[in-house]
């Protein structure tokens, strides 16, 4: 695989191996240095990527790296390798075990330079929006573990610490069988997939050779606990860890892969907004609520021309529910509703969705069966807790209804001027 360049190399001894095995994946140049040289290389040369090769403490050097966390295109990656969990304490650094290959090196640089490629594209397209002076919505950018998601398989004794230490810092989505967890990759966005212990080595071989297999996982952050049976091959994933240690230290050596992952979500997200001319919610992939309203007289102003049907719904959840888990929601239903209908996120928390073409019995069904989706597929709350579970508003347009009366009837809360 072909590197971009110019890339630093950290380390207070000469790695020639190292050094030799980038340039010869195409990086280029090479520029090898002390620590005590580091920041003034990175200044000088402003390489697309770091490798910390050897390195003393990596939180002062997180600070010259100017890492994970920068808005596009200045998206940089760095690498650490690093001996040990609890020797990666910098969230902004990406670490690999220092005992990785330089095969697994530029596996894993290369997977991080995709994500500054994606970050680079999307800033483009937005100041291309910009410039020409086309809407756009905002495009800022918040902590990428705030919208992530980790996948979490086993049934192990580690399991209930895993899922504490995860949970205080993403949501998380429990699996107790691999076959649940594929169900869960296939129905919703993960950003990483946590694999505790009480699981054969035989699934876990399967469960590898399907995420190698398909191009939507090639990238996903995978952790192993070391105790697990057949705890895997890292050659088969570019982001693939398998990682020792308690369960924080697990967590923390884990989570800035997860976040790298997250991030390159939330610049997918940019793009596809950019691409709708703004007119998408970079949050939750669904429409803004002003064109939502736009499309919505639009569609009731076509269903009375052909004497189609048209029906709204509104999705509401318990107060209780948190901003993460309302969020997670209105991506699934992103994915969930049909090429013909269109979706938003109100400000109170609810899900407004219009079905064209459709009449009050088909929006039931339809509505029923998108619930149904969101309370299996949501992330979870605590195990003692009911499922979150989405309470449904329905109405079907009548031939005297405005959009002001449309949306009155299933929330007359929501604002209707805009548009």
């Amino acid at each position: 695989m072909s590197l971009q360049g110019p890339i630093v190399v950290v380390a207070d001894t000469p790695v020639p191996a190292l050094v030799g095995a980038l340039s010869g994946a195409g990086a280029f140049p090479v520029v090898e240095t002390p620590a005590i040289g580091a920041q003034d290389a990175i200044q000088t040369i402003n390489p697309a990527a770091i490798v910390l090769a050897q390195t003393g403490n990596l939180l002062d050097l997180a600070a010259c790296c100017h890492a994970t966390g920068a808005q596009p295109p200045a998206y940089r990656p760095v690498l650490a390798l690093t001996p040990s969990p609890s020797d990666c304490l910098a969230a902004n650094i990406l670490p690999i075990s220092d005992t990785a290959t330089p095969e697994r090196i530029i596996a894993r640089l290369a997977s991080a330079l995709r994500v500054r490629t994606l970050a680079a594209a999307a800033a483009r397209r937005v100041e291309t929006l910009r410039a020409a002076g086309e809407e756009t919505a905002c495009y800022a950018l918040g902590d990428p573990l705030e919208d992530a998601t980790v996948l979490l398989v086993g049934r192990g004794r580690i399991f209930p610490d895993l899922s504490v230490a995860v949970g205080e810092r993403t949501g998380v989505v429990g699996a107790l069988s691999l076959e649940s967890a594929v169900n869960h990759l296939n129905a919703r966005e993960v950003n990483g997939v946590m694999i505790g212990d009480g699981l054969s080595a035989r699934a876990l071989d399967a469960f590898f050779a399907v995420l190698a297999s398909d191009a939507r996982f090639r990238d996903l952050p995978v952790a192993v606990v070391a105790s697990a049976n057949g705890a895997g091959d890292p050659a088969r994933l570019a982001n693939m860890e398998i990682i020792s240690g308690s369960a924080r230290e697990v967590v923390a050596h884990f989570l800035p892969l997860v976040g790298q992952n997250a991030f390159a979500a939330q610049i997918t997200r940019v793009i596809a907004a950019a691409e709708a001319r703004g007119l998408i919610d970079t949050r939750t992939g669904l429409f803004t609520t002003a064109h939502f309203l736009r499309e919505l007289r639009r569609a009731i102003v076509e269903a009375g021309e052909r004497a189609g049907g048209l029906s709204i719904a509104r999705f509401s959840f318990a107060q209780s529910l948190g901003r993460r888990r309302r969020a997670d929601a209105a991506r699934l239903v992103s994915r969930l509703v049909r090429g013909s209908d269109f979706a938003c996120a109100t400000t109170d928390g609810s899900i407004l969705v219009a079905f064209a073409e459709t009449g009050l019995a088909s929006a039931h069904v339809i509505s029923r069966r998108i619930a149904s989706v969101l309370k299996h597929t949501m992330l979870s709350a605590a195990e003692t807790e009911a499922r979150p579970q989405a309470s449904i508003t329905l109405a079907t347009l009548k031939g005297d209804d405005t959009i002001e009366s449309l949306i009155v009837r299933v929330n007359d809360s929501i604002a209707v001027a805009a548009g």
